[in-house]
């Protein structure tokens, strides 16, 4: 029954973690407010201790740091990289501005992850790189996409977007490729509005990726004294994000464990509550694999179908809870039939977008839980 009296319970919110403004005060009272400034390092240096590699670098959004890496990977016209249909855009378009070529593979049924063995199929001699993406916060199988990139001399970018703090094997999400990108926009665990960071664990490439990220100047190395001027030595454009930005995200890295923790427990409950879900009314719930940590990122069911979908979401919106689907595939929308190609069988692909749906999940959500719970169940048609 729908009680307009509810308050309504939206998807995403995005909340204080610790001490975000007084690290934006701080910034504003040291004068300096354009970016690479002291916040910009301290995340930096947050990020290395978290995943590891040789450098890391804050940019404005992680579509700003996949273009990058496609920069760093070479590509170019004629070139192909190989990457997930079900992804945000941005995975491919980091690809198109290059004028090389997407080239979609399925994905496992299990994870909604990249499936390796599509990968090793796909790749030809204009393959240059792979670049898969961890889906809601679960690590890709990397072991053998990367032993797939070695066989074949390819670069590895990981679209680790969803995926900060999550483990596979004891390795941090962001450690496996030539480099990974992460997002903090406001959807995900740790956010600074837009935001995000290209990790470099090739050291031959970190110097290049600062020079890119300086809109192709060696700026850095003149304020470091290894240059007695700087100038344009490199293509590049206005990685940046201003030290404002980088303050509020510092002060939600300092409590990544603690945010990603409540994230876990909200988790946890949706898993316990959805179970008689797939005995009762064919839904199926996310399956993490044993060798994975995930850092519960997201929460989605997947509906028998699309017109159950639909109605789930429906009856969800009618009683003042907001509960999308996500990803049309990049292989069936306008563009990409345009710009790309595709190899093998999507028919996973196809099958689990028609049917995926995510509920609400964002710290201080648990005060709503019992309610969501008994309206999705409802919803789904359980009891």
């Amino acid at each position: 029954m729908n009680d307009m009296s509810a308050p309504k319970i939206p998807f995403n919110k995005p909340v204080l973690a610790g001490r975000e403004l007084d690290y934006i005060k701080e910034a504003i009272d040291s004068g300096q407010l354009a970016g690479d400034g002291p916040f910009t390092e301290r995340c930096e240096q947050a990020l290395l201790q978290r995943i590891g590699g040789a450098s890391a670098h804050l940019t404005h959004s992680c579509t700003a740091g996949l273009e990058m890496a496609a920069i760093l990977c070479g590509l170019g016209p004629g070139d192909e990289v190989i990457l997930p249909s079900y992804t945000f855009v941005s995975t491919a378009n980091a690809v198109v501005l290059r004028g090389a070529t997407p080239v979609f593979v399925d994905i496992e049924p299990e994870t909604l992850n990249i499936d390796p063995v599509q990968v090793r199929a796909a790749v030809t001699d204009r393959t240059r790189a792979i670049f898969p993406v961890h889906y809601a916060g679960v690590v890709a199988d990397m072991d053998p996409i990367c032993a797939i990139a070695a066989g074949h001399g390819l670069m590895v970018v990981e679209d680790a977007a969803q995926a900060l703090g999550a483990t596979r094997n004891g390795r941090a999400a962001g450690s496996f490729g030539d480099m990974a990108a992460f997002s903090f926009h406001e959807t995900k665990n740790i956010i600074s509005g837009e935001g995000g960071a290209l990790i470099v664990n090739r050291s031959g490439l970190s110097l290049r990726a600062e020079i890119i990220r300086e809109k192709g100047t060696n700026r850095a190395q003149f304020f470091r004294g290894m240059t007695d001027k700087y100038s344009w030595v490199d293509m590049g454009s206005s990685f940046l994000p201003g030290e404002l930005v980088a303050a509020f995200l510092f002060g939600q890295l300092e409590k990544l464990d603690t945010l990603n923790n409540e994230r876990i427990a909200v988790w946890n409950r949706y898993h316990a509550a959805f179970e008689p879900l797939e005995r009762t009314a064919g839904v199926r719930r996310p399956v993490i694999p044993a060798e994975c940590e995930h850092n519960a990122h997201m929460y989605y069911l997947l509906m028998p179908d699309l017109d159950a979908r639909t109605a789930f979401i429906s009856s969800m919106k009618a009683a003042g809870i907001t509960t999308p689907f996500h990803y049309v595939p990049l292989h069936s929308s306008p563009f990409g039939r345009t710009c790309s190609r595709v190899h093998g069988d999507m028919s996973v692909t196809d099958e689990l977008s028609d049917r995926l749906v995510r509920l609400p999940l964002y710290p201080g959500v648990g005060q709503n839980l019992d309610r969501i719970i008994e309206t999705a169940l409802r919803s789904a048609g359980h009891g």
